[in-house]
């Protein structure tokens, strides 16, 4: 599938990277939360996990505008049996939607996330479209996924040419070249599968995306850990916060093997 974006979407890329670049985090600036879109989600998500930006975002921007509720985060038990820590919560009980209440906190792999358990409320919406909800989520979150995997490959690039071993770049290096190439077409084949389920809207073009992108976004993790060395995991280094987000959302809204049944299902 060939797609190109918008005029319109390539400015919404270009004035958000503008916006998080310069460490604003203020995103209610923006009007973000007026797109819906799933095109222009995907637009809006790849960006934000460009600049691994933190906070309950795919719930509050994509999935709980789709439910006719909001704003805050929300949980699809089992899938997705906890919330995202926020100012308000919400529960899916099939079409459904309750407010909710945490009963605990659990830690995340990533610490600019803690995860709720909740437990269900008054109900405040119902007959809602959770299916098409539940994909919004897992679609966002690819898009986040593929933007983390774009801005670490060009860290890792960033960080070869300029990195000295030997008397020369370790760029330069065929080992590293290859590790480098592998992580760009892991991502480059998962781009059109993202914003091709982002125009058919099925579960199993989405699911695809996430197993594609979570793969993609993995492998970059891993090779940009391995060309950096250990001072890339550690709290002083940026890439830490884009490793340990990759660890998070490879499993959020689904992992890779509840995808690949999904796909599987739908064969």
């Amino acid at each position: 599938m060939m797609f190109t974006l918008s005029a319109e979407q390539t400015v919404l890329a270009s004035v958000l990277h503008d916006f998080l670049a310069a460490g604003r985090t203020d995103l209610g600036a923006l009007d973000l939360d007026e797109v819906t879109d799933p095109v222009d989600l995907v637009v809006v998500f790849e960006e934000l996990g460009h600049h691994a930006s933190a906070g309950s975002l795919v719930e509050s921007l994509a999935v709980l505008p789709a439910l006719g509720v909001g704003p805050g985060s929300v949980a699809f038990p089992p899938l997705v049996p906890h919330a995202v820590e926020a100012d308000r919560y919400f529960l899916v009980q099939g079409s459904d939607v309750h407010e909710a209440s945490p009963t605990s906190f659990l830690r995340s792999v990533d610490p600019s996330r803690r995860l709720a358990e909740l437990a269900a409320g008054p109900v405040v919406a119902t007959g809602v479209q959770a299916a098409r909800a539940f994909d919004l989520g897992v679609l966002t979150c690819s898009a986040q996924l593929l933007g983390l995997g774009r801005a670490m490959l060009e860290m890792t690039t960033s960080y070869a040419t300029a990195r000295a071993q030997f008397g020369q770049p370790i760029g330069r290096f065929q080992a590293v070249k290859h590790h480098l190439a592998t992580v760009l077409v892991g991502l480059e084949m998962a781009r059109p599968l993202v914003f091709g389920a982002a125009v058919t809207m099925t579960s199993r073009d989405v699911s695809a995306a996430k197993v594609a992108t979570s793969d993609a976004a993995w492998r970059a993790a891993r090779t940009a850990l391995q060309v950096h060395g250990a001072i890339g995991y550690t709290a002083e280094h940026e890439l830490g916060r884009f490793l340990l987000q990759t660890r998070a959302l490879r499993t959020a809204w689904g992992s890779p093997s509840t995808h690949r049944a999904r796909v599987l299902e739908a064969l």
